[in-house]
């Protein structure tokens, strides 16, 4: 058990921490600070967080655990916010969709303390946002990815496994290259499509109309199109090499289809939707084994 969770971020992600973790009886207190100060104060009449910090760097004072719960672009500033009361003795985690950028950041600013850094990416959400949505079951059966570098502390590693664990998530383990590359293909060109695709519609003459008349499939092909602005707007650039190299597969799978739509070729079009069809029939979320 910890005695003090510092909580930086006091939204959906961090606040769904600080509900599951107290429901698990891993934590006895929660202090917490957001740069909305109606939010801090949200989350204590909530329950999420016992104590509002008037800064990041209080909500760190005295805590044995800290998470950062705040826009990936946000973590090197956050970080110089709180290194001063940085000890080794600490675990300090993220829940960033990006890795690579958020490592850099913690090289830079944590230096001997970057051992107490262990990156981690909880695969788990929703395209709601807010304290207000904060959920204790968020990340109950979900997979979270951790991506230790070699000057990360073994026993922090570890406490970061049983922690995840013990909110009931299955933990696996990546290179940060890994996992950057993985999600560019499986999240965020799949945000960037849903973007897209939305924009392009409500761009046409009658697109509000055509709108009106979608159903079921569009709905949940395009639920993600709703996912908070900012924070995917710091996700796709700081991802921008890996995702611009998905673009372009992405683009010639289309370009292939609407060739073969062009020119009439039915065998070849249902050949390449039966394949498809049977992938995404197979495919099982998180079946990947943790290593």
């Amino acid at each position: 058990m910890f005695e003090q969770l510092g909580l930086i971020g006091c939204g959906l992600m961090g606040g769904s921490f600080a509900l599951a973790l107290k429901r698990a009886g891993l934590v006895k207190r929660v202090v917490g600070y957001s740069k909305s100060p109606s939010t801090t104060e949200r989350a204590r009449a909530m329950g999420v967080i016992d104590v509002e910090a008037p800064s990041a760097l209080l909500a760190v004072s005295g805590a044995d655990i800290v998470l950062l719960a705040v826009p990936v672009s946000a973590t090197e500033a956050t970080l110089k916010a709180i290194k001063h009361l940085v000890t080794n003795d600490m675990l300090i985690m993220d829940v960033g969709s990006t890795k690579r950028d958020v490592i850099d950041s913690a090289r830079r600013v944590l230096r001997d303390h970057i051992g107490s850094f262990v990156p981690c990416h909880p695969i788990a959400g929703s395209e709601t946002s807010g304290v207000e949505n904060a959920d204790a079951d968020l990340y109950t059966g979900k997979q979270v990815i951790l991506t230790p570098i070699d000057k990360t502390n073994p026993q922090h590693l570890q406490k970061a496994v049983r922690v995840w664990e013990g909110l009931g998530c299955t933990v696996l383990r990546m290179q940060p290259e890994e996992h950057d590359s993985a999600y560019a293909a499986v999240s965020h060109l799949p945000h960037l499509i849903a973007f897209a695709l939305m924009n392009a519609i409500v761009g046409q003459p009658h697109g509000k109309d055509y709108l009106s008349l979608a159903g079921p499939g569009f709905r949940d092909f395009t639920r993600i199109a709703a996912s908070d602005p900012k924070m995917w707007r710091d996700i796709l650039l700081a991802n921008r090499h890996e995702l611009l190299a998905q673009t372009q597969l992405f683009r010639q799978a289309l370009q292939t289809m609407e060739q073969m739509i062009e020119t009439g070729n039915s065998e070849a079009i249902e050949t390449l939707i039966a394949h498809a069809s049977d992938t995404r029939a197979q495919w099982r979320m998180g079946s990947k084994k943790p290593s």
